[in-house]
Protein backbone atom coordinates (compact mmCIF):
# COMPACT_ATOMS: atom_id res chain seq x y z
CA UNK A 1 0.00 0.00 0.00
CA UNK A 2 2.80 2.39 0.88
CA UNK A 3 4.50 1.65 -2.44
CA UNK A 4 1.29 2.25 -4.36
CA UNK A 5 0.80 5.52 -2.47
CA UNK A 6 4.25 6.85 -3.41
CA UNK A 7 4.34 5.67 -7.02
CA UNK A 8 2.45 8.70 -8.45
CA UNK A 9 4.78 10.99 -6.51
CA UNK A 10 7.86 9.25 -7.87
CA UNK A 11 6.55 9.32 -11.42
CA UNK A 12 5.76 12.99 -10.98
CA UNK A 13 9.30 13.74 -9.82
CA UNK A 14 10.80 11.83 -12.75
CA UNK A 15 8.54 13.65 -15.19
CA UNK A 16 9.50 17.01 -13.70
CA UNK A 17 13.20 16.15 -13.95
CA UNK A 18 12.82 15.18 -17.62
CA UNK A 19 10.99 18.42 -18.38
CA UNK A 20 13.66 20.45 -16.59
CA UNK A 21 16.44 18.68 -18.50
CA UNK A 22 14.58 19.33 -21.74
CA UNK A 23 14.26 23.03 -20.95
CA UNK A 24 17.97 23.26 -20.06
CA UNK A 25 18.90 21.58 -23.35
CA UNK A 26 16.67 23.95 -25.31
CA UNK A 27 18.12 26.98 -23.53
CA UNK A 28 21.67 25.85 -24.32
CA UNK A 29 20.73 25.15 -27.92
CA UNK A 30 19.28 28.64 -28.26
CA UNK A 31 22.31 30.16 -26.51
CA UNK A 32 24.76 28.63 -28.98
CA UNK A 33 22.67 29.73 -31.95
CA UNK A 34 22.29 33.26 -30.56
CA UNK A 35 25.98 33.50 -29.71
CA UNK A 36 27.01 32.32 -33.16
CA UNK A 37 24.70 34.83 -34.79
CA UNK A 38 26.08 37.62 -32.59
CA UNK A 39 29.67 36.71 -33.48
CA UNK A 40 28.77 36.56 -37.18
CA UNK A 41 27.29 40.05 -36.95
CA UNK A 42 30.37 41.33 -35.13
CA UNK A 43 32.65 39.81 -37.79
CA UNK A 44 30.55 41.46 -40.50
CA UNK A 45 30.76 44.82 -38.72
CA UNK A 46 34.54 44.55 -38.32
CA UNK A 47 34.92 43.69 -42.00
CA UNK A 48 32.86 46.71 -42.98
CA UNK A 49 34.89 48.95 -40.68
CA UNK A 50 38.11 47.71 -42.30
CA UNK A 51 36.71 47.99 -45.82
CA UNK A 52 36.83 44.23 -46.32
CA UNK A 53 34.37 41.67 -47.67
CA UNK A 54 32.80 39.25 -45.18
CA UNK A 55 33.97 36.35 -47.33
CA UNK A 56 37.60 37.25 -46.61
CA UNK A 57 37.33 36.03 -43.02
CA UNK A 58 36.74 32.44 -41.88
CA UNK A 59 35.11 32.04 -38.48
CA UNK A 60 36.48 28.95 -36.74
CA UNK A 61 34.33 27.66 -33.88
CA UNK A 62 36.83 26.48 -31.27
CA UNK A 63 35.16 23.45 -29.79
CA UNK A 64 37.84 22.02 -27.50
CA UNK A 65 36.44 20.30 -24.38
CA UNK A 66 32.91 20.76 -25.71
CA UNK A 67 30.49 17.81 -26.02
CA UNK A 68 29.28 16.57 -29.38
CA UNK A 69 25.82 17.98 -28.70
CA UNK A 70 27.25 21.50 -28.60
CA UNK A 71 29.07 21.00 -31.89
CA UNK A 72 25.90 19.66 -33.49
CA UNK A 73 23.99 22.75 -32.36
CA UNK A 74 26.66 25.03 -33.81
CA UNK A 75 26.63 23.01 -37.03
CA UNK A 76 22.84 23.31 -37.31
CA UNK A 77 23.22 27.05 -36.75
CA UNK A 78 25.56 27.26 -39.74
CA UNK A 79 29.11 26.63 -38.48
CA UNK A 80 31.28 24.53 -40.79
CA UNK A 81 34.81 25.29 -39.57
CA UNK A 82 35.75 23.83 -36.18
CA UNK A 83 39.04 24.07 -34.31
CA UNK A 84 40.47 21.57 -31.83
CA UNK A 85 43.55 21.69 -29.60
CA UNK A 86 44.05 18.01 -28.80
CA UNK A 87 44.55 15.20 -31.29
CA UNK A 88 42.67 12.63 -29.20
CA UNK A 89 39.61 14.84 -28.91
CA UNK A 90 39.74 15.61 -32.60
CA UNK A 91 39.85 11.92 -33.50
CA UNK A 92 36.88 11.17 -31.25
CA UNK A 93 34.74 13.90 -32.79
CA UNK A 94 35.46 13.57 -36.51
CA UNK A 95 33.62 10.25 -37.09
CA UNK A 96 30.61 11.39 -35.05
CA UNK A 97 29.87 14.58 -36.99
CA UNK A 98 28.94 15.52 -40.58
CA UNK A 99 31.60 14.93 -43.21
CA UNK A 100 31.40 18.44 -44.66
CA UNK A 101 32.95 19.97 -41.53
CA UNK A 102 36.38 21.54 -42.09
CA UNK A 103 38.55 20.63 -39.11
CA UNK A 104 41.44 22.82 -37.99
CA UNK A 105 44.24 21.64 -35.72
CA UNK A 106 45.03 24.78 -33.73
CA UNK A 107 46.83 23.37 -30.67
CA UNK A 108 50.43 22.33 -30.15
CA UNK A 109 51.12 19.22 -32.21
CA UNK A 110 53.60 16.53 -31.16
CA UNK A 111 55.41 14.65 -33.90
CA UNK A 112 54.18 11.27 -32.68
CA UNK A 113 50.57 12.41 -33.11
CA UNK A 114 50.94 13.63 -36.71
CA UNK A 115 49.95 10.26 -38.22
CA UNK A 116 46.49 10.50 -36.70
CA UNK A 117 45.44 13.78 -38.29
CA UNK A 118 47.14 13.96 -41.68
CA UNK A 119 44.44 13.50 -44.30
CA UNK A 120 41.68 14.30 -41.83
CA UNK A 121 42.10 18.01 -41.11
CA UNK A 122 41.65 20.95 -43.44
CA UNK A 123 44.63 22.82 -42.04
CA UNK A 124 47.29 22.57 -39.33
CA UNK A 125 47.75 26.01 -37.79
CA UNK A 126 50.55 25.24 -35.35
CA UNK A 127 53.72 24.23 -37.20
CA UNK A 128 56.66 25.70 -35.32
CA UNK A 129 59.67 23.62 -36.30
CA UNK A 130 61.31 21.97 -39.30
CA UNK A 131 61.22 18.57 -37.58
CA UNK A 132 57.44 18.78 -37.17
CA UNK A 133 57.04 19.87 -40.80
CA UNK A 134 59.24 16.96 -41.94
CA UNK A 135 57.03 14.51 -40.03
CA UNK A 136 53.88 15.99 -41.56
CA UNK A 137 55.43 15.83 -45.03
CA UNK A 138 56.54 12.21 -44.61
CA UNK A 139 53.11 11.15 -43.38
CA UNK A 140 51.42 12.99 -46.24
CA UNK A 141 53.64 11.19 -48.74
CA UNK A 142 52.82 7.84 -47.12
CA UNK A 143 49.11 8.58 -47.38
CA UNK A 144 49.34 10.12 -50.86
CA UNK A 145 47.71 13.34 -49.72
CA UNK A 146 48.51 17.05 -49.47
CA UNK A 147 48.57 19.09 -46.26
CA UNK A 148 48.08 22.82 -45.83
CA UNK A 149 49.88 24.36 -42.87
CA UNK A 150 50.48 27.66 -41.13
CA UNK A 151 53.68 28.64 -39.37
CA UNK A 152 53.00 29.55 -35.74
CA UNK A 153 54.75 32.75 -34.70
CA UNK A 154 55.16 33.83 -31.09
CA UNK A 155 54.90 37.51 -31.92
CA UNK A 156 54.58 38.64 -28.29
CA UNK A 157 57.56 36.45 -27.27
CA UNK A 158 55.69 34.91 -24.34
CA UNK A 159 57.59 32.10 -22.64
CA UNK A 160 54.37 30.15 -22.11
CA UNK A 161 53.52 30.09 -25.82
CA UNK A 162 54.80 27.97 -28.67
CA UNK A 163 55.91 29.38 -32.00
CA UNK A 164 58.99 30.75 -33.70
CA UNK A 165 60.10 34.34 -33.31
CA UNK A 166 59.43 37.01 -35.89
CA UNK A 167 63.06 36.88 -36.96
CA UNK A 168 63.01 33.09 -37.44
CA UNK A 169 59.78 32.72 -39.41
CA UNK A 170 61.05 33.51 -42.92
CA UNK A 171 63.98 31.10 -42.60
CA UNK A 172 61.66 28.34 -41.38
CA UNK A 173 59.33 28.98 -44.32
CA UNK A 174 62.27 28.60 -46.73
CA UNK A 175 63.32 25.34 -45.06
CA UNK A 176 59.83 23.85 -45.18
CA UNK A 177 59.09 25.02 -48.72
CA UNK A 178 61.13 22.25 -50.32
CA UNK A 179 59.35 19.42 -48.55
CA UNK A 180 56.92 17.31 -50.61
CA UNK A 181 53.15 17.19 -50.05
CA UNK A 182 53.11 20.10 -47.59
CA UNK A 183 52.10 23.67 -48.42
CA UNK A 184 52.60 26.82 -46.38
CA UNK A 185 49.47 28.95 -46.63
CA UNK A 186 50.29 31.66 -44.10
CA UNK A 187 50.91 32.43 -40.45
CA UNK A 188 49.26 31.98 -37.07
CA UNK A 189 49.74 33.66 -33.72
CA UNK A 190 48.17 33.57 -30.26
CA UNK A 191 48.16 37.03 -28.75
CA UNK A 192 48.45 37.62 -24.99
CA UNK A 193 45.34 37.42 -22.84
CA UNK A 194 44.18 40.95 -22.11
CA UNK A 195 41.01 42.73 -21.09
CA UNK A 196 41.73 45.49 -23.58
CA UNK A 197 41.87 44.12 -27.14
CA UNK A 198 43.60 47.29 -28.36
CA UNK A 199 46.72 46.14 -26.53
CA UNK A 200 47.01 43.27 -29.02
CA UNK A 201 46.71 45.41 -32.13
CA UNK A 202 50.49 45.81 -32.32
CA UNK A 203 50.98 42.02 -32.38
CA UNK A 204 48.42 41.53 -35.15
CA UNK A 205 49.98 44.36 -37.12
CA UNK A 206 53.43 42.79 -36.78
CA UNK A 207 52.17 39.42 -38.02
CA UNK A 208 50.54 41.08 -41.01
CA UNK A 209 53.77 42.90 -41.85
CA UNK A 210 55.71 39.65 -41.53
CA UNK A 211 53.36 38.01 -44.01
CA UNK A 212 53.96 40.86 -46.46
CA UNK A 213 57.73 40.55 -46.04
CA UNK A 214 57.67 36.79 -46.63
CA UNK A 215 55.36 37.16 -49.64
CA UNK A 216 57.86 39.57 -51.21
CA UNK A 217 60.52 36.85 -51.12
CA UNK A 218 58.54 34.85 -53.73
CA UNK A 219 59.43 31.51 -52.17
CA UNK A 220 58.17 28.53 -54.15
CA UNK A 221 55.39 26.61 -52.36
CA UNK A 222 54.83 29.46 -49.90
CA UNK A 223 51.83 31.77 -49.94
CA UNK A 224 50.68 34.22 -47.31
CA UNK A 225 46.96 34.14 -48.01
CA UNK A 226 45.99 33.02 -44.51
CA UNK A 227 46.47 34.95 -41.27
CA UNK A 228 45.05 33.03 -38.33
CA UNK A 229 44.86 35.50 -35.46
CA UNK A 230 42.28 36.77 -33.02
CA UNK A 231 40.15 34.97 -30.46
CA UNK A 232 36.99 35.73 -28.48
CA UNK A 233 38.39 38.79 -26.73
CA UNK A 234 40.16 40.45 -29.64
CA UNK A 235 38.98 39.07 -32.99
CA UNK A 236 37.45 42.40 -33.98
CA UNK A 237 40.83 44.11 -33.78
CA UNK A 238 42.49 41.18 -35.55
CA UNK A 239 40.09 41.50 -38.48
CA UNK A 240 40.86 45.21 -38.74
CA UNK A 241 44.54 44.29 -38.95
CA UNK A 242 44.11 41.68 -41.67
CA UNK A 243 43.07 38.37 -40.08
CA UNK A 244 41.58 35.87 -42.52
CA UNK A 245 40.83 33.27 -39.80
CA UNK A 246 39.53 34.08 -36.33
CA UNK A 247 39.26 31.41 -33.65
CA UNK A 248 36.27 31.89 -31.36
CA UNK A 249 35.35 29.45 -28.61
CA UNK A 250 33.91 31.08 -25.51
CA UNK A 251 32.08 33.65 -27.62
CA UNK A 252 30.09 30.82 -29.24
CA UNK A 253 29.95 27.95 -26.76
CA UNK A 254 30.32 29.75 -23.44
CA UNK A 255 32.90 29.03 -20.77
CA UNK A 256 34.89 25.82 -21.08
CA UNK A 257 34.89 23.02 -18.52
CA UNK A 258 38.22 21.26 -18.56
CA UNK A 259 38.83 17.61 -17.79
CA UNK A 260 41.61 17.56 -15.21
CA UNK A 261 43.05 14.43 -16.82
CA UNK A 262 43.81 16.48 -19.92
CA UNK A 263 45.78 19.14 -18.08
Amino acid sequence: MIILYWMPVLFGMISLSIRNDGRKFERKKNMIRENLNAVEQAVEASCQKAGRERGEVTLIAVSKTKPLSDLREAYEAGARDFGENKVQELMEKIPELPSDIRWHMIGHLQRNKVKYIVGKVSMIHSVDSLRLAEEISAEAVRKNTEVDILIEVNVAEEESKYGVSLSEAAELAEQIAGLPSIHIKGLMTIAPFTKNPEENRIFFRKLKQLSVDIERKNIDNVSMTVLSMGMTGDYNVAIEEGATCVRVGTGIFGERHYNLQDE
